[in-house]
């Protein structure tokens, strides 16, 4: 069951805020059991670091909970912060990973970003952490 001070470190839930802080969290109330978590979005974007044209991906991340889950809209406002971003697909993947990590240290992790064609090359990155 969600407590009244699981909320209290979350400052974008409920907020129309467009001052991205940083990926928020929030306790994770069954520790000592391990479960999956994933979270998918096909509305990611950001642009190449050379041309400048726009990339679009499927983002899945999926992942064990310690203790501290992710707030989704956090998430959702941390993968707008990619939008005008010049960054390589493989960066991306580890980038978020990497930052995913950080904030919420779970058991395992994954992230596939899955590209869409450009230059008739679809890319797909896997970027792990952990063991499943």
């Amino acid at each position: 069951m969600t407590h009244e001070n699981d909320l209290n470190d979350l400052s974008l839930l409920g907020s129309s805020t467009n001052d991205f802080k940083g990926l928020e969290a929030f306790p994770n109330r069954k520790p000592e059991r391990d479960y999956t978590v994933t979270l998918t979005t096909d509305e990611f974007t950001c642009v190449c670091p050379k041309t400048g044209q726009p990339d679009f991906a499927k983002i899945t991340i999926s992942y064990v909970p310690d203790l501290k889950i992710v707030e989704s809209k956090s998430l959702k406002l941390y993968f707008q912060s990619f939008r005008n971003r010049g960054v390589f697909h493989e960066h991306a993947a580890n980038i978020i990973l990497d930052d995913f990590l950080e904030a919420i240290h779970p058991r395992w992790c994954r992230v596939q970003a899955d590209f869409g064609v450009r230059g008739g090359i679809a890319i797909t990155v896997d970027a792990e952490y952990g063991k499943a």
